[in-house]
């Protein structure tokens, strides 16, 4: 999403702001899709299962004189492994890097402060020392009655002073413009982080192993996307403009190959076939992707993994 910097009245350009936003949540709550419902386009993965956000992905956004620059983190909650405590580091740390902190919550859950009180906690902790800006976010809207809706807004707010309060359908839009008029005006003034024409700061080969990933998530069941993960091993470009891309589908145990590979090697050849696809549309190049199944049954505790997505092996 980009915009031209309207010229002031006396014909000099306005002043440029840049900020960051992070963006923090329970898992599932629309972190991932609100992001890149905001750019208008996939900048981050997501799916119906919690947890897929594993690192921290920026991306960068113009509007008028202003560059936001989102940061989707990994959900909140309470973490049981060396991988879950990691991921709510990572969120924590680019929450308190933020010139705006957004907390999104889903409106729909009948059990909404169960998943949220613990963050509003936090929140009220780093207050000492002066409130930090946070705005509050209402997510899927569309599925709650508006008599239940305003008096939980004025409940979150009467635990934590948010600087504003949104109601939005992170999937569908509705609301969302007015946030990220809000978030243009409010981010600080100063020059730009990153150049105009920058969408997001993640390479493309770790994008391309997260779209692999994504695709994943959504066929697989149970426990099995968390104990997968996606490497990009090869990326070759050609004269043509074509790029051949191979990747390694890293699985815990021996047991789950036959469950990925499907039947004569028919679901890994779909999920292929669907971020081959998804890839090109955002590559805007064809794209010729090779899946390979290995297993490594430690490759949850590789410290190497988890500088590679940013996270801190021993949080």
């Amino acid at each position: 999403m980009s915009d031209t910097p309207d010229q002031t009245e006396t014909g000099e350009p306005p002043q440029t702001r840049c900020g960051f936003v992070t963006i923090i949540g329970a898992p599932n709550a629309g972190k991932s899709t609100l992001l890149n419902t905001l750019m208008g386009m996939k900048v981050s993965i997501v799916s119906p299962k919690v947890q897929t956000t594993r690192m921290r992905v920026r991306g960068i956004m113009m509007r008028g004189s202003s560059q936001i620059i989102l940061v989707d983190t990994p959900g909140i909650f309470k973490p049981r492994r060396r991988l879950d405590r990691a991921m709510v580091a990572a969120a924590w740390d680019g929450e308190q890097d933020a010139d705006i902190t957004a907390l999104i919550v889903d409106a729909s859950r009948s059990d909404v402060r169960k998943h949220v009180d613990d963050i509003l906690t936090r929140l009220t902790e780093r207050t000492e020392g002066g409130p930090k800006k946070c705005i509050l976010i209402l997510n899927k809207v569309d599925q709650i009655r508006r008599d239940i809706l305003l008096p939980m807004a004025k409940d979150f707010n009467d635990v934590y002073p948010f600087a504003a309060t949104f109601m939005i359908s992170a999937l569908g839009g509705s609301g969302v413009d007015d946030l990220a008029a809000y978030l243009e005006k409010e981010v600080p003034p100063g020059i730009y982080a990153y150049p105009e024409d920058q969408v997001s700061d993640m390479p493309e080969r770790l994008l391309a192993a997260e779209i692999t990933r994504e695709k994943l998530f959504y066929q697989m069941h149970e426990e099995i996307p968390y104990a997968l993960t996606v490497e990009t091993e090869s990326w070759e470009d050609f004269d043509n403009g074509d790029v051949k891309i191979t990747q390694i589908v890293i699985i815990a145990r021996e047991a789950h190959r036959p469950i990925i590979l499907g039947k004569g090697g028919s679901r890994i050849k779909d999920i292929g076939q669907r971020s081959r696809l998804e890839l090109e549309r955002i590559l805007d190049r064809k794209v010729h992707l090779n899946l390979i199944v290995r297993v490594r049954e430690n490759w949850l505790d590789e410290a190497e993994r988890f500088s590679l997505w940013g996270l801190d092996h021993n949080a």
